[in-house]
């Protein structure tokens, strides 16, 4: 007799897997987080309060107040005010293509490319801002595109759920490419080493300069194995 197939587990979320999934994922970092999970994160240990997120508004406090058993309070006017949803605008006749608007948007919701002009493509703008300041012609403004709609009345759980795939994707794809970037340099920098090793040297200075090449390397490469193991100076 063949056994029964086993029930699929149930998911066990934490409490900040719960709280991130109240939030409106505009990952805009009005917050003071980088995005919306490292506030999750931080609520649930008691180092963040839940009225730092404008885009979600007073009704986002009321339901991250239910999750966590806090009291309602009003949002924090050091994080912002609740709003109607903005939507970013780039003037196409003053764009200069710098790229630095892309590399700002944290749901790749802007299209371009080097010295080629840009646009936004409405639909995925999640009214964040953080294009706007990088932008070196200020030709970028913010519109607002739901009238007297504002926190959740504004923006929808679907819309919420986009936003965080593109802003997970997005994360996963500069990881990668960070990572496909540091095993370029590490294989450049053996390659050098072992060139350098294999320099003939006659003279007492030649020796001298050999090994402080060799140092110079072995340097960049324990800088760069830091690095990757997030111990350099930026992960300090």
């Amino acid at each position: 007799m063949s056994a029964l197939p086993e029930a699929p587990r149930p998911v066990i979320k934490t409490l900040a897997d719960q709280l991130e999934d109240l939030l409106p994922q505009t990952q805009c970092t009005k917050c003071g987080y980088p995005a919306c999970r490292p506030y999750a994160e931080a609520m649930a240990r008691g180092e963040a309060e839940i009225n730092q997120c404008p885009p979600g508004g007073m009704e986002g406090v009321r339901r991250l107040a239910a999750a966590t058993g806090r009291p309602v309070i009003p949002i924090n006017p050091a994080n912002g005010v609740e709003r109607p949803r903005p939507v970013a605008f780039i003037d196409e006749s003053l764009c200069i293509g710098c790229t630095l608007c892309i590399q700002a948007c944290p749901v790749d919701a802007i299209l371009g490319a080097a010295k080629q002009m840009h646009t936004i493509l409405p639909s995925l703008c999640t009214g964040c801002d953080l294009c706007v300041a990088p932008c070196p012609v200020d030709c970028i403004s913010m519109i607002p595109a739901t009238g007297e709609r504002t926190g959740w009345d504004a923006w929808s759980q679907v819309d919420a759920d986009a936003a965080r795939a593109r802003h997970d994707f997005r994360e996963a794809r500069l990881r990668r490419e960070r990572e496909e970037n540091e095993a370029r340099l590490a294989a450049k920098a053996l390659e050098k080493m072992r060139a350098v090793t294999a320099e003939v040297t006659n003279t007492p200075e030649e020796l001298a300069e050999k090994e402080r090449k060799r140092a110079i390397i072995a340097a960049a490469m324990e800088r760069a194995r830091l690095k990757a193991a997030g111990q350099g100076p930026d992960k300090t």
